[in-house]
């Protein structure tokens, strides 16, 4: 094999200290040999590296132009090569077009070109964090007013994220055997699984016939005009997948959650001690509002607190920091996965999450959040289920069931989203529409339809893509912030337990 004088040597020269980070000139050498000899070889290191994963600037330029070449079904070879490079002052200190010549006299085999892009790759990465640590290094170093402490680490998370992320290598197409092979093993996972679910049980059956439970990669929106219920909804459901969490191995032979799951909730709205009095108002079946100002009797005082010790290893954990930027929710959950494990993700709501924009458009920043909330789903394989709110729209309706278009600000909401699900309970509009005393027959109509209507909820599932749409009937006990499974009028005689 040809050797050639690395390039790093000639720049080097006449420094006192020797450039100290990691990096393989030799390697870079030969495989943009390998791409010279053989264009084909470009298509299995791509996916790997690019121009700025090169240590030497003079071979990023000849992979850049040698990629932009054949991305054009055009020939790269050292003579073609020749007219774009011929004044590049870098390749002339190495000897000018002759040094693509000795770079093609030095390919490896075409086999080995992916492991040598694979080396390349970490080299660079390996680059990138100690740069990463002396900009860490150096802004720490600086007191500075307007740059405080915690801002800075927040800062250094997202960078390491970000060039987490980088480094995941796209995976490009897969044989439709490999397709069909995860399929049937969803499918034999939902088959083995009691009541069939494919997903993670909501606790509530009938939302979960309806649904298959909640999948994996999906999002999952859940709008409601204010007082309808979402953020119980949501805790309700929180509550009882990480109730029901237990470990174990999967078919697939690795450890994780093979009932439940570990949550993450993002309380943007509410703070989490309010949050979690929720959760013990419906554990304990004590209202919340005797929870917040404290009038419990004995027993009830003595079931919260028995309630709150059978909770203290409940997998729940809330976030409840205000306004917080879409890719900060995501580098927290990703946190969140690698230290305790993640299996569902709840965002209480979707229009409190901040863009990265500055806000002169509303409807592309609310488009930029639902986007990331359905990538962090496929990228964390979860699935996110983020509360909507409504337009108002829906008051000036005689009919006040929502529809997708109700949803707030933004249509790509309904587009991102693979299930959009409507909370509404008709007697909180009934209620409001009490006649006066003297109206005898109206006020005896108004009544029946508010025994009717009395501790019933629906959700309506106005979208979702792997399965019907159409409305799920629960009870709603309004004193525990509670939504159970409704009881059937063929259920009548045997207890159902919420």
């Amino acid at each position: 094999m040809n050797q050639i004088a690395p390039f790093g040597q000639n720049a080097a020269e006449g420094d006192e200290k020797p450039d100290l980070l990691p990096h393989n000139v030799e390697a870079e050498q030969q495989l943009l040999g390998a791409i010279l000899t053989n264009n084909d070889v470009y298509d299995k290191v791509a996916s790997v590296i690019d121009e700025s994963h090169f240590y030497d600037p003079v071979h990023a330029r000849i992979y850049e132009v040698a990629a932009a070449r054949i991305a054009k079904n055009a020939l790269a070879s050292p003579v073609t090569l020749k007219a774009f490079l011929e004044d590049d002052e870098g390749l002339k200190e190495l000897g000018g077009p002759s040094y693509l010549v000795r770079l093609a006299g030095a390919a490896i085999s075409s086999y080995a070109a992916r492991d040598y892009a694979q080396m390349i790759y970490d080299l660079a990465i390996r680059r990138k964090l100690i740069d990463l640590g002396r900009e860490i290094s150096s802004k720490a170093g600086k007191v500075d007013v307007a740059s405080e402490p915690k801002e800075q680490i927040v800062e250094a998370e997202q960078a390491l994220y970000k060039l987490a992320e980088a480094g995941q290598a796209s995976q490009g197409f897969q044989s439709f055997l490999r397709a069909v092979t995860d399929a049937v093993n969803v499918a034999n996972a939902a088959y083995q699984r009691e009541g069939g679910l494919a997903g993670i049980s909501t606790g509530l059956v009938d939302l979960d016939k309806k649904l298959g439970g909640l999948h994996k990669s999906d999002l999952l929106i859940l709008a409601g005009r204010p007082s309808m219920g979402k953020t119980s909804l949501a805790t309700n459901i929180a509550f009882n997948i990480a109730k029901a969490y237990r470990k174990g191995t999967r078919p697939d032979g690795t450890e994780g959650a093979i009932e439940g799951g570990i949550v993450g909730f993002y309380s943007l709205e509410m703070s989490a001690e309010q949050l979690a009095a929720r959760i013990l108002s419906e554990a304990a079946e004590v209202p919340s509002e005797q929870i917040r100002r404290g009038d419990m009797n004995e027993t009830e005082f003595r079931r919260f607190v028995e309630a709150a010790k059978s909770l203290e290893a409940c997998p729940l954990y809330i976030d409840d920091t205000p306004a917080l930027p879409i890719s900060q929710l995501a580098a927290r959950a990703r946190r969140l996965k690698r230290e305790h494990g993640l299996d569902a993700l709840i965002v209480d709501y979707l229009q409190l999450v901040k863009g990265t924009g500055k806000g002169e458009n509303r409807v592309n920043e609310i488009s930029e959040i639902s986007q990331g909330l359905k990538a962090i789903a496929k990228e964390l394989d979860i699935p996110v289920v983020a509360l909507s709110q409504l337009s108002r729209q829906v008051e000036s309706r005689d009919d006040k069931r929502p529809q997708l278009s109700d949803l707030r600000e933004s249509g790509s909401i309904e587009q991102d989203a693979d299930v959009v699900m409507f909370v509404f309970r008709e007697e909180y509009y009934k209620e409001r529409e009490k006649p006066g005393d003297h109206e005898l027959e109206r006020m005896a109509t108004w009544q029946e339809e508010m025994e009717r209507l009395h501790g019933r909820a629906e959700v309506i599932i106005g979208k979702q893509r792997h399965g019907p749409i159409g409305s799920v009937d629960l009870s709603f006990e309004g004193r525990f912030t509670r939504f159970g499974n409704l009881v059937q009028p063929w259920q009548q005689g045997s207890s159902q337990e919420f």
